[in-house]
């Protein structure tokens, strides 16, 4: 394979920043998430005639779990982002998501499972808080400094707990069970569009009014966002965790920079070196693991 992986991983960074920004500006309707959910189950049907006409995939109750449990924590993922996008910045929000998984896995892996971590792996997690505590501004300070706030970094460190969570799941079903990153993407986008159907139904007129103001932004997410993970799946099969995590979050700077001067946010070169910080840290732990 050569460096082809480095390249995917690569496109797969520019492909998620992209779909997170189209994401970012469609606000923080659910109906938006099951929007391009439905679409993307569509767009890549065709993967499912490949798997079970030419090669011939068997059904097991073992993926079934793997299907509803990725399914669920990719949908509590989407839904916890989109209300972060709602409440505020990308340029905020979204390297604050992608920097908290791995400081919570490193924290927890210290603190409850008694790991002792080297020198370079403490010098990420300290970057990581320093970038952290560089994006939220003086912690204390979030008491008084409004509740929209609050809100923004409580939606993006929910959301990188659940990254840290999908990301352990589906390396654990395309490495170790080999399930097709094909079939767990599809089945993925076919299971969150069917769990957010009884919503949609009581609120169809708000979904309705959604695709009518964002089409083509649901367009985009719904081809950008399952190709950027199956890029990266199809590399995780033969590749460890710790050489892709440093690449594909890459996509920390590349979504900072698209909020900060596609969106005109405000602090850009101030989150833009958080935005660096984050991704050294992570960089760090991924090369210490």
């Amino acid at each position: 394979m050569g460096h082809v992986w480095l390249l995917l991983v690569l496109v797969a960074a520019c492909l998620h920043a992209s779909w997170n920004f189209l994401a970012k500006q469609a606000g923080s309707s659910f109906g938006f998430t099951w929007l391009f959910n439905a679409l993307a189950a569509i767009i890549y049907v065709p993967s499912l005639f490949y798997l079970f006409v030419v090669e011939r995939t068997q059904l097991t109750w073992l993926q079934g779990i793997f299907f509803l449990g990725s399914a669920g924590l990719h949908l509590a993922y989407f839904l916890f982002l989109q209300k972060g996008y709602g409440a505020g910045d990308l340029s905020l929000s979204y390297p604050l998501a992608r920097g908290t998984g791995p400081l919570i896995s490193a924290l927890c892996a210290i603190a409850w499972l008694g790991e002792r971590p080297s020198a370079s792996a403490l010098i990420g997690i300290a970057l990581l808080i320093g970038g952290v505590i560089c994006l939220i501004g003086n912690p204390w300070r979030l008491f008084v400094s409004g509740e929209r706030k609050q809100n923004v970094i409580g939606y993006a460190l929910l959301t990188g707990v659940f990254i840290a969570a999908y990301t352990i799941w589906d390396k654990e079903a395309v490495s170790t069970f080999l399930i097709s990153p094909l079939l767990l993407s599809e089945a993925g986008c076919i299971l969150m569009a069917t769990m957010l159907l009884p919503s949609v139904r009581k609120n169809w007129s708000m979904v309705k009014e959604t695709w009518r103001a964002h089409r083509m932004k649901v367009l985009g997410v719904a081809i950008f966002s399952p190709l950027a993970y199956l890029l990266v799946l199809f590399v995780l099969i033969s590749h460890p965790v710790s050489q892709i995590a440093p690449l594909r979050e890459s996509s920390v700077l590349i979504g900072t920079l698209l909020g900060t001067r596609l969106l005109a946010e405000k602090r850009g070169w101030s989150r833009l070196g958080s935005a660096a910080l984050i991704l050294a840290g992570i960089t760090l732990l991924a090369l210490d693991s």
